[in-house]
């Protein structure tokens, strides 16, 4: 599947029920483009999370920290509107062994990628929301 807000190709994951409630609409996965960065909902995602170090090599590499932090990246579009699930994103992420905004940072430096959203200044406001 391409991007339909870019056109480069994503990494579709399955999305576990626990995680349902942070991703915008019903479908039972997502995917994440390899380049802006955004999510789009999945109806037939694949049955094994997959590596997220081809996004990134700065992705967390377990997947307990890996999907939330997806689904993190998904929402920053909308701080304002996905505040709560955000902030419980970023508390899942850390609780998994991974440093979210250290993520963000480097993401933001990565030069493969082109993020739709300007995660220098979401990881200032991520940084309150901690």
């Amino acid at each position: 599947m391409d991007c339909p807000e870019c056109g480069a190709p994503t990494l579709a994951f399955p999305v576990e029920q626990a995680y349902r409630e942070y991703l915008p609409g019903d479908e039972p996965g997502a995917a994440i483009c390899r380049r802006c960065l955004t999510l789009h909902p999945v109806s037939d995602p694949p049955d094994e999370i997959p590596d997220f170090t081809a996004v990134s090599d700065v992705f967390p590499s377990n997947d307990d920290a890996a999907v939330p932090m997806a689904l993190l990246l998904g929402l920053l579009s909308s701080l304002a509107l996905y505040r709560q699930e955000i902030s419980a994103l970023l508390e899942r992420v850390e609780r998994a062994g991974a440093d979210p905004l250290l993520v963000v940072d480097r993401l933001a430096d990565d030069p493969a990628l082109e993020p739709a959203t300007d995660l220098r200044g979401r990881r200032r406001q991520l940084a309150q929301l901690l």
